[in-house]
């Protein structure tokens, strides 16, 4: 307990309830947490690789063993559906066995002189003590996607997880330390976000910072990082377009729009937030989409039926309403939804706009939310123009069947993942991120081993 002795409440966002109490740690326990990482990393960088992949190996098994538990205090203190939730388990630990198995093919190289008699060697090691800022939305999986390279690169650990969902983070701590990782390497700080993220932003012994979040927060550590010129990843937010085209597969196109754009309540950075409707296909598509969009049931995710629980606070229901206000006082059609239900708490039922224009909020900012705004375009080029008309660049999905449009699209989409005639395209094993304003590095995949090593080149002479 911190010496102040004050608490914050973890709450059930589908019910109100308090969940539990925990201590409202600062600058000295995120200190302490930095203390116990920089103790821990000389035995744990100078293991073997295939030593720590034995620890990251265990830590996996014991996730897996007790998926069930992880899966409903997930849905408690998230909200997402049960099914949702045990799903993320599974990819969550898939981070572990993945980079367990990727950190014992971190090779260097040599490389053929430039002159007789001596030798240039390319080796990679640990970047050193690592601080990870985790989000809300995926509370296990966006621990593991970091702590997987970290630990197998031979980095030590200090994770501030959101004050929404830290329960989920404490568990996995706890599942690792039954997996007999060492003390000190992984250390989980929680409370209040500002006083712990300026302490490690200025702590110099902390060489890296990997965080999920906002593009506003996102950009707030770049330049909080700068003097002490740490290592950056950072994965912020989306505005991606779902552009559909006439020769497209309907029913396939409507069944990625409905996994893109619902799972999690519309409360992911690469879900669908703009749908771009060629016109010859524009009126069977938002037909078919509503009527989809009528069989998703919204409430309390521990209830086997649901398909959308509620939003995670007051703050995320309030702006999607003010998104979906504004846009109708700009003109845009309601098809389905758009008004809170009976519902008790932060339920919002899936929402379908029409005639959405460029100018609104819907269309220009992302909404974290289930709402579904469709624009109707013409020609291959209007949907280009406006897939890349936002200064985000995460994720983009693309419906055709157009074996030559398939291929220019990825190139003439300005985005660093696109996803063509599906509509979830996370995996463990490929590189995960975006540019321009939805941030740098790569997560997953052997790029996301990379981000935590360092490179060094050695000159041998004669």
């Amino acid at each position: 307990m911190p010496a102040h002795g004050a608490t914050f409440d973890v709450l059930n966002p589908a019910t109100g309830a308090r969940l539990a109490e925990l201590p409202l740690m600062g600058q000295q326990e995120a200190t302490a947490a930095v203390d116990a990482a920089e103790q821990a990393l000389p035995f744990w960088s100078n293991l073997l690789a295939s030593e720590r992949a034995v620890y990251l190996e265990r830590w996996h098994d014991l996730m897996m063993q007790n998926a069930d538990d992880l899966a409903r205090l997930m849905t408690l203190e998230q909200g997402k559906p049960l099914a949702e939730a045990k799903g993320e388990v599974s990819y969550a630990a898939s981070f572990l066995k993945w980079f367990a198995q990727e950190g014992v093919r971190a090779y260097g190289r040599l490389i053929p002189s430039h002159q007789a008699n001596s030798e240039l060697m390319v080796t990679k090691s640990p970047v050193g003590v690592v601080a990870a800022i985790t989000p809300w939305n995926f509370p296990l999986a966006m621990i593991t996607r970091k702590a997987g390279p970290a630990l197998a690169a031979g980095c030590t650990l200090v994770i501030k997880p959101a004050e929404a969902t830290p329960l989920s983070a404490l568990a996995l701590a706890y599942l690792a330390q039954q997996a007999g990782i060492p003390k000190g390497v992984i250390n989980v700080v929680v409370g209040d976000p500002q006083p712990i993220g300026e302490s490690l932003l200025k702590d110099n012994r902390v060489r890296k910072l990997s965080f999920t979040g906002s593009t506003g927060v996102g950009k707030l550590l770049y330049k909080q990082s700068a003097d002490t010129l740490k290592r950056l990843s950072l994965e912020l937010g989306g505005n991606a377009p779902f552009i559909v085209f006439d020769d497209a597969d309907l029913d396939k196109a409507v069944e990625g729009a409905i996994k893109s754009k619902f799972r999690n309540a519309g409360q992911t950075c690469v879900c669908a937030n703009r749908f771009l409707v060629q016109s010859g296909i524009y009126d069977a598509f938002v037909q078919r989409l509503k009527q989809r969009m009528t069989e998703l049931v919204v409430g309390n995710g521990l209830m086997s039926d649901v398909d959308i629980g509620p939003l995670i606070n007051e703050d995320a229901i309030d702006k999607v309403k003010a998104m979906v206000e504004q846009a109708k006082s700009m003109g845009a059609e309601v098809a389905l939804g758009g008004h809170l239900t009976h519902e008790a708490g932060l339920f919002y039922p899936p929402t379908l706009l029409l005639n959405v224009t460029a100018e609104m909020d819907v269309f220009q900012h992302e909404i974290f939310g289930p709402v579904a705004p469709i624009m109707r375009f013409e020609t291959e080029q209007d949907a280009v123009r406006l897939a890349n008309a936002t200064p985000y660049g995460l994720a983009a999905y693309c419906y055709t069947q157009h074996l030559g449009r398939a291929m220019r699209l990825p190139k003439a989409l300005d985005y660093g993942m696109v996803g063509i005639n599906e509509g979830v395209i996370s995996t463990t094993v490929a590189p995960f991120g975006g540019v321009k304003h939805s941030g740098l590095g790569r997560e997953g995949g052997q790029e996301g081993l990379d981000e935590y090593m360092d490179t060094q080149y050695v000159y041998m002479g004669a």
